[in-house]
């Protein structure tokens, strides 16, 4: 998913986000150790991590590696000598990638009978568990509306608008997965025959492109705590419905209401999921592994960590998403197989589009 993480926030709570530069190797099937490859969102309360050590028996290590769009790319090429046993982070928008390239095998978690069905992409294999969902959308910075005298925009639609020239930042399609999401989720709006034209418009009404998220969000973007710090200029970024309500729990002092909103009618569904990577050497600290990451106390742990949504049934949600950052009503989505066949292409096509 993209990289969200408020990451020297997170160190002040306490929160654990372990890094290892080696691989798998001295694992094993014997090893007390597991290995979970992420990208550079993952984020786990100490006590909660150490809850599932005790409990398991195994020790967690984690390697971060990048923005998610790298991490499944590098995970594919590393796949017959795995830098880990799991992988976390692999999202809608490149689950038939990584699945087409036999990233992961089989396994049927335990819990998995109280995760929603509409999240459940690979049920007949289960070469994946879902994890977490969350809505890809253009967030704005209330206070640049505000002194412009400017109402924000709603929807795909008005991005294109002259009132909204130069004001908006997004990430590349290619390498980041919030944006391949607005990709995708312009896609789902506008059909085969109008996401280029929408996106020549973008381009003509000055969108800024980068890398990934953490530019994007914290270097680009006004309205973020990070993006002002760093003199950003952009009132417009794709990121999540989720970063208002970050951007209230970390600030000292917390203002009332956020600083940010969320364009709602900008919103693409996104689904994380993690799987056993195909030649795991220690497949049973894996298994454990996706276990927790389905058990209520993860679940119930991920939403201020990570600031996702849990797929588990009847796992709490924070007040402050509620709040601040609900879920989108009726976000955009795809089915996978329509991702399978079109994506590939049409990042080819908005790469000669937009980066031309």
């Amino acid at each position: 998913m993209h990289t969200r993480t408020f990451v020297a926030a997170a160190v002040g709570l306490g929160l654990v986000t372990l890094s290892a530069c080696s691989s798998a190797a001295d694992g094993g099937a014997g090893s007390r150790t597991v290995t979970l490859v992420s990208h550079d969102s993952w984020a786990v309360s100490k006590n909660v991590l150490k809850d599932f050590e005790k409990q398991s028996g195994y020790q967690v290590r984690v390697l971060k590696d990048g923005d998610a769009g790298q991490a499944v790319n590098k995970a594919i090429l590393t796949k017959d000598n795995p830098q880990g046993d799991v992988f976390f982070g692999v999202d809608n928008t490149l689950l038939s990638r990584a699945l087409d390239n036999g990233l992961f095998q089989s396994y049927r978690a335990k819990g998995l009978d109280k995760v929603g069905a509409a999240y459940q992409l690979d049920a007949g294999r289960h070469r994946v568990t879902p994890i977490d969902y969350g809505d890809i959308c253009v967030n704005y910075d209330k206070a640049y509306f505000t002194r412009h005298k400017l109402t924000p925009p709603t929807s795909y639609a008005d991005l294109v608008k002259p009132e909204y020239r130069n004001l908006l930042v997004t990430e590349n399609a290619a390498t980041s997965s919030p944006g391949l999401g607005f990709l995708l989720g312009s896609a789902a709006r506008y059909g085969d025959s109008g996401w280029q034209d929408y996106w020549k418009k973008l381009t003509a009404n000055g969108v800024k492109v980068v890398d990934g998220w953490e530019q994007a969000y914290n270097e680009e973007f006004s309205g973020s705590a990070g993006g002002r710090k760093a003199g950003g200029d952009r009132p417009l970024v794709v990121s999540y419905a989720s970063s208002p309500p970050a951007e209230v729990i970390y600030a000292d002092p917390k203002p009332s209401t956020a600083p940010t909103g969320v364009a709602a009618g900008t919103c693409f569904r996104q689904i994380e999921f993690a799987g056993l990577l195909s030649n795991a050497r220690n497949t049973k600290g894996g298994k454990a592994l996706i276990d927790f990451l389905v058990s209520k106390e993860f679940q119930e742990d991920m939403p201020l960590n990570m600031f996702v949504y849990p797929v588990v049934d009847g796992a709490r949600v924070p007040a402050e998403f509620t709040k601040y950052g609900p879920a989108a009503k009726d976000p955009e989505t795809m089915a996978p197989d329509r991702i399978a066949a079109d994506r590939d292409q049409w990042v080819k096509t908005w790469t000669s589009l937009v980066l031309k």
